[in-house]
């Protein structure tokens, strides 16, 4: 899952003081939160629980390791219409009673899809979690649905894309940047998926996206809250434990061939501003412990060398654009002479495909998408012929630890951060290992990646270009049943 430091999040931990810096320093089982323990069913489903005895409520997560970048071609997007589907009925509970059912329990839920996996959740009291496990078990296993009952959430499906993705000039932008970066990895498809696949999407093919995935070998529960991990273990065996074990098909891998060029697109829209979107191929990190050769599923034990590059990029991005008063936003968007009405780096750390370091920019009024890219570039270019300070290290990796601290203070964040790390095939301290990582790396470090991965052979440039708008037009609103 793609981890940075948002410059939201450093404004919010801003008055974090000498406390925080007295946590980098120590060792990091100093920090360590409650013990998470993990075990794994006899039809091979992942249970990992975490008990936090703070308040009586409790969050059940169960995460599917699938996501778009299982899809083939011509279905794209059905990873996410199948997670829709799933709130339409077993031969146990009908369709939308699932979500009336944990309302009237007193909690909420809800659901996700990504690149890498699929994820439903719900937070409910302590003493209501054996009622979440029971329905959330027999949909895993059940699902069903009327050809009907597809044909009129795929509408909502299609709404929604036009909502979020067709009506934001930025996201259509994103969307043909992806296409144009990658060449052979899944990730050049959308979420979501193409309106054209959408509206040659069956039944049939989500039903047979949930037989192919939604095996027991490739799904995780976890709990987390004020639970027992007895309690939990027995609930587990006796509603997830009865789903028959079935065999989860084979990976192919699809390796991303190196890029021989820059690639420009410019990509015209209704848009009042121009904005500019730079791509550059970078590591992602797949190991937290090379000692340990730990590393995600379906990947060689031997950890790659670029493991390290990855944690500088990531201080990289946040040296640049990772609180406020950064050096793009003081160099870019401040004085008499900037370039720039916004800025912005970010750096994928991890995921199942490849990663990006996207520097961005929305070119103040008089100035060009040219100015801004040269600008960017500039910027980086500083770094790797001058380096950073030891004080911008330390206020990033400051800013990261408060950021850990404050997660633990949200139990669903906990829950959501075992499972994405389960989905990555990461340890159980995984956090803790990557704050270790961070802790060490140097300026030397944030140096030679500036140097080394921002070259035209690794970039595509995308510029969107505005177009008049439609004034005439009216907003869309969500339509009824939209989900996340």
């Amino acid at each position: 899952m793609p981890r940075t430091l948002p410059r939201l999040l450093a404004r919010q931990l801003a008055p974090v003081s000498l406390v925080l810096c007295q946590l980098l320093s120590l060792p990091a089982q100093a920090q360590s939160p409650t013990p998470v323990e993990q075990f794994t069913l006899p039809n091979g489903l992942t249970v990992i629980v975490k008990p936090d005895r703070r308040a009586p409520t409790a969050v059940h997560m169960l995460w599917v390791r699938v996501g778009s970048m299982d899809e083939v071609d011509g279905t794209s997007g059905v990873a996410h219409v199948l997670e829709h589907m799933m709130f339409k009925g077993t031969p146990a509970v009908a369709p939308g009673e699932f979500s009336r059912r944990v309302a009237a329990l007193g909690g909420r839920e809800n659901a996700f899809t990504s690149k890498d996996y699929t994820g439903f959740y719900q937070q409910i009291p302590a003493n209501r979690l054996e009622d979440v496990m029971k329905l959330e078990a027999d949909r895993f296993a059940n699902n069903q649905w009327a050809d009907e009952e597809f044909a009129k959430e795929l509408e909502v499906v299609k709404e929604e894309r036009r909502l979020r993705t067709e009506d934001s000039p930025r996201a259509l932008l994103g969307e043909a940047l992806n296409a144009t970066v990658f060449v052979a990895s899944p990730y050049r498809r959308p979420v979501v998926g193409w309106m054209s696949d959408l509206d040659a999407m069956t039944p049939n093919d989500a039903r047979e996206f949930y037989r192919r995935w939604y095996v027991p070998a490739n799904a995780a529960v976890v709990v987390a809250g004020d639970v027992d991990v007895a309690q939990v273990r027995r609930l587990a065996e006796k509603y997830y434990g009865a789903v028959p074990a079935r065999a989860l098909p084979a990976r192919k891998p699809r390796s991303e061939p190196a890029q021989m060029g820059v690639r420009r697109m410019d990509f015209k829209a209704p848009a009042e501003q121009a904005y500019l979107s730079m791509a550059f191929k970078v590591p992602g990190l797949q190991s937290l412990d090379e000692a340990l050769g730990i590393a995600p599923a379906g990947v060689s034990p031997n950890p790659p060398a670029g493991d390290s590059d990855a944690l500088a990029l990531t201080v990289l991005a946040a040296v640049l654009d990772g609180y406020s008063g950064a050096r793009l936003d003081r160099a870019l968007t401040q004085g008499e002479q900037r370039v720039a009405d916004s800025v912005g780096a970010y750096n994928g750390l991890w995921g199942r495909g490849p990663q990006l370091f996207v520097l961005a920019g929305v070119p103040a009024q008089g100035k060009t998408v040219q100015q801004v890219e040269a600008a960017l570039r500039e910027q980086v270019a500083r770094i790797a012929r001058d380096g950073v300070t030891e004080a911008e290290l330390n206020r990033v990796k400051t800013q990261w630890v408060a950021s850990e601290i404050y997660k633990l203070d949200s139990v669903f964040n906990q829950a959501r951060e075992l499972g994405s790390n389960w989905v990555q095939g990461l340890p159980l301290d995984a956090e803790e290992r990557l704050i270790a990582r961070l802790r060490a790396v140097s300026a030397e470090q944030v140096k030679a990646v500036a140097a080394k991965y921002f070259g035209d052979d690794q970039l595509t440039v995308a510029v969107l270009q505005p177009q008049p708008l439609d004034k005439t037009r009216k907003p869309r609103t969500p339509p009824p049943g939209a989900r996340h």
